[in-house]
């Protein structure tokens, strides 16, 4: 019995991160709209409304182009918190992070990401056989 207890409760403390911890767009809807999107960059307005706040997420590297004026707050999955003021037309970039925001303000917050998409190398080519024999040209 208590082998099947400690089974489950592991599943669910790996499993649980793992889903909060996820695209925006999917786990919160409400604030976060794709707006466009190609093979190498994705554009997303998020948008909250007074004291509104997120659920942990992950984004990618990005630049931030805040739309309003505002104070945010981030929490980050150890516990450690930061606070930003924000004005509009800033632009910043952004290492990919994990975080949970909150408007602070008694405003609408607005911002749009845009996050890069990771970029495959192209495969390698396959190096010059070193066996093989070269004839010169006649001319």
């Amino acid at each position: 019995m208590y082998r099947l207890l400690f089974s489950a409760l592991f599943v669910l403390a790996i499993a649980v991160p793992a889903a909060l911890a996820q695209d925006p767009a999917k786990v919160d809807a409400r604030h976060y709209k794709v707006e466009f999107q190609n093979s190498r960059v994705r554009i997303v307005r998020a948008h909250y409304g007074p004291h509104e706040k997120s659920v942990m997420h992950n984004h990618p590297d990005l630049v931030a182009i805040f739309q309003t004026d505002g104070r945010v707050k981030f929490t980050y999955p150890n516990g450690k918190t930061e606070e930003r003021d924000m004005k509009a037309g800033q632009a910043l970039w952004t290492p990919a992070t994990r975080h949970l925001p909150e408007n602070l303000t008694d405003n609408d917050m607005e911002v749009i990401l845009v996050e890069f998409k990771t970029r495959r190398k192209p495969a390698a080519k396959k190096p010059a056989d070193a066996n093989a024999t070269t004839t010169p040209r006649k001319q």
